[in-house]
C-alpha cells in the first residue's frame, strides 16, 4: 500500500484523467506519464494517434522532475550552455530538460510523484503536465486504511 509521501493508483489515474481532459481541450494527442516518489512508472496512457517517440520523453520528464524535484524546464534553464548544470541531460540514462514534467504534490506539499508529458509544443504539454497536477493537489482522498 502506497505511503503518505508516494502517489496511490488512485492519485496517478485523476492525474491523468485531468491531463487527458486538458489535451482533448487543446485539441491535442498526448502521451502521459505518472512516476511515484521513487521515479518508477506508476501510469501510463498514449491517447490514440499520439507520437509514438512521445512514449520515452513523457517518462523522462516525469523521471526528471521527480528526481530533481523541480520543472523540467527549470532544470533546462540550469543546463544551457555556460550554466552550472550544462549536459546534466546525459546523467541517469537520460534526462529531458525542456519543459512538460512537473513534480507532484499531495496537499501537504510533499512530493509523492510527477507527471512527464508529450506530444506538442513545450506550451502545450506543460499546460498538460500543470491540468494532472492540480488535480493530484486539490484531490480530496479519504484516509488510508491499516
Amino acid at each position: 500500500m502506497a505511503g503518505a509521501t508516494d502517489i496511490t493508483l488512485e492519485q496517478a489515474l485523476e492525474a491523468i484523467a485531468a491531463a487527458r481532459a486538458k489535451a482533448q481541450e487543446q485539441g491535442t494527442l498526448m502521451d502521459i506519464a505518472i512516476v511515484d516518489a521513487g521515479a518508477n512508472l506508476k501510469a501510463f496512457v498514449r491517447m490514440d494517434d499520439a507520437f509514438l517517440g512521445s512514449i520515452d520523453i513523457c517518462i523522462k520528464k516525469a523521471k526528471t522532475a521527480r528526481l530533481f524535484n523541480m520543472p523540467t524546464g527549470t532544470l533546462g534553464g540550469l543546463a544551457q550552455p555556460g550554466a552550472p548544470l550544462y549536459h546534466i541531460e546525459f546523467s541517469n540514462d537520460g534526462l529531458i530538460t525542456f519543459p512538460g514534467g512537473l513534480p507532484l504534490k499531495n496537499a501537504d506539499g510533499t512530493i509523492i510523484g510527477a507527471i512527464g508529458v508529450s506530444g506538442s509544443s513545450v506550451e502545450d504539454d506543460n499546460a498538460v503536465a500543470e491540468a494532472g497536477a492540480n488535480a493530484v493537489l486539490l484531490a480530496k482522498l479519504a484516509p488510508a486504511h491499516a
